[in-house]
């Protein structure tokens, strides 16, 4: 089908079967366009967990839409895309993460939204990058470990000196800039603003003019007086970007900010994940339970 009968197809099946879809910023435009609701991993975890909806298809990874099942039990949560993961997620483990809370029992497990159910279930409360700071300096005087990502894990520690360990995870694109792409690309663009987003390396993040995650960004370029920004994110936000901001300019900080799995969704894939239900997601009742109490303080705290 062409694009304009894949929307209209589409339309028909939402309301058909009172279905809702979610977008995260990191996918293709046309992905985003069609979404109910678009946003970053904390504002789609609020839809979810708030939707009267029957059917939530969510265009993002994996523990995207397990976070969105954890949060509506009761609805029929849908990935168009069965294998859309993150390898982020997959660098903490319910093995060595048990492991290290048998060897650490006086230490406060504080989980990135990136993990996997499993992980999340043997944590004390979870974040997302727009609300970790506000969390964690809610703890800021306990002994902690920030479980998977060790960049952003780090920033916040040195930021607020923290007793906190960092599991030694990362984001596979925004771990890989470097400073001399952000040298290279203000040397280019000499009225640009550098902003990043803080799963980056801590030295790739002190040479921005501005930190914050997705939606941060976003409102920050929206907010903001300057009209041109060099992006250290997934490039998928520039969309979203020129939407809100069309007059002003946008250059990504380089070519590889693209995540393979974010981009793997298809038009045609939501559609058929709609007309056939197909690649529901499934969390055991025992899993779903424990981690539903790390994310619910988690949307309490936020």
């Amino acid at each position: 089908m062409e694009k304009e009968q894949l929307y209209k197809e589409i339309n028909r099946l939402k309301k058909e079967k009172n279905a809702v879809i979610l977008a995260h910023y990191y996918q293709e435009g046309s992905i985003q366009d069609i979404a109910d609701f678009t946003g970053d991993s904390l504002y789609l975890s609020q839809v979810a967990s708030k939707t009267d909806a029957d059917i939530i298809i969510f265009a993002g990874v994996h523990f995207m839409a397990e976070t969105a099942k954890i949060l509506s039990p009761n609805k029929k949560v849908l990935l168009p895309v069965k294998e859309a993961g993150c390898p982020m997620a997959e660098m903490a483990t319910e093995l060595r993460l048990k492991t290290y809370k048998e060897k650490h029992p006086d230490r406060i497990i504080v989980c990135y939204v990136n993990s996997t159910a499993k992980v999340k279930a043997l944590s004390d409360i979870c974040v997302t990058s727009s609300n970790a700071e506000t969390i964690i300096k809610h703890y800021k005087d306990e002994k902690l470990l920030y479980v998977p990502d060790k960049n952003l894990g780090t920033y916040m520690r040195e930021k607020y000196n923290l007793d906190m360990e960092v599991w030694p995870g990362f984001c596979c694109i925004h771990n890989d800039l470097t400073p001399k792409q952000v040298s290279d690309m203000k040397a280019k663009y000499p009225n640009a603003q550098f902003i990043v987003h803080p799963e980056a390396k801590l030295e790739v993040v002190k040479m921005a003019e501005h930190i914050g995650s997705t939606k941060g960004l976003l409102n920050y370029t929206i907010e903001s007086s300057h009209n041109e920004f060099i992006v250290g994110t997934e490039d998928g936000i520039i969309h979203t970007m020129k939407k809100h901001s069309p007059n002003k300019i946008f250059h990504i900080l380089t070519p590889s900010l693209r995540c393979y799995d974010m981009k793997l969704t298809t038009l045609e894939d939501v559609y058929l994940a709609l007309k056939e239900e197909q690649f529901e997601i499934i969390v055991p009742k025992e899993i779903s339970e424990k981690a539903f109490i790390a994310l619910d303080k988690m949307l309490k705290l936020s």
